[in-house]
């Protein structure tokens, strides 16, 4: 079962909690702070499944150009641990399983869920034509935040599209941050990312991008609400961690990198505690 396992990344669930973290933003931001436990559940499940199945699918795709890059060599399919057939297989039974996680929903939630899937299924080609690969990730992977609104009220309106893109420049920068780990293999292989077209004005990139997520969620948060002093002293700390990835990255220090990358999981919980203060 390793092999599988590793098909998955249940070694490293950075990724799921990253999928996980906005659709809880949204249920809970929808939810006045007043998250249905069975939509806590559901997205959780689902967000651990479908992620192993995204990871399924890149690993399929590029299978061969992992066999160029050192960080990736080792993964059950370019070094030769599982077949494709036997990838496409496993698949098919992650699908299985979101399917059913998806189908507990109301039913515009599981048209959005479907509608997802085209943003999945392209995310891979991205990086062999475009230098912002970075931002079609920010695209899918905020998806659960239009989920997780949909789930509560059957609908999406602005609120929801403000905070999916606190998500979308979330994501922009923690992951511009995690290319520069492949960046060499990348130029070796062929193949772009937004590491690769900024260079060294990435810290100051992504620290736009940082505040224009704060900004987003603050203002998300003002709509339904009135001001909430602990709810803003926790974006204020969720801010501060923010800056000290900006302060302290280092893009030439590969394991700098990861640390910060992998430190967004705190940020996104973070958001979910102010969320959940924002009554009082």
């Amino acid at each position: 079962m390793r092999p599988y396992a590793g098909l998955m990344r249940l070694d490293r669930p950075i990724g799921a909690w990253l999928l996980l973290l906005p659709c809880w933003w949204s249920v809970t931001l929808a939810s006045i702070g007043m998250p249905e436990p069975r939509h806590i559940g559901l997205f959780l499940v689902g967000a651990f499944v479908m992620r192993g199945a995204g990871c399924t699918y890149n690993d399929i795709v590029d299978r061969d150009i992992d066999a160029k890059v050192e960080r990736t060599s080792t993964r059950p399919l370019p070094s030769g641990q599982v077949s494709p057939k036997a990838a496409a297989l496993f698949l098919a039974g992650q699908l299985a399983v979101g399917l059913i996680v998806l189908l507990q929903f109301n039913f515009f939630t599981i048209g959005l869920g479907i509608a997802s899937l085209a943003l999945v299924a392209t995310y891979p080609f991205m990086k062999r034509i475009t230098y912002w690969p970075q931002a079609w990730l920010g695209l899918t992977f905020n998806w659960g935040v239009l989920m997780g609104w949909a789930a509560v009220y059957g609908e999406i309106n602005a609120t929801a599209c403000l905070l999916y893109a606190a998500g979308f420049f979330w994501t922009l920068g923690y992951d511009t941050i995690y290319a520069h780990q492949d960046k060499e293999d990348d130029v070796l292989a062929g193949v772009k990312s937004a590491a690769l077209a900024l260079g060294s004005y990435t810290k100051p990139f992504v620290a736009v991008v940082y505040a224009l997520s704060i900004a987003l969620i603050a203002a998300a948060t003002l709509i339904p609400f009135p001001f909430s002093v602990p709810a803003a002293a926790v974006l204020g700390i969720a801010a501060a961690h923010l800056a000290w990835q900006v302060i302290t990255l280092d893009i030439n220090d590969h394991a700098n990198c990861l640390r910060r990358f992998r430190s967004n999981r705190d940020f996104g919980l973070l958001v979910v505690l102010a969320l959940l203060l924002m009554r009082f």
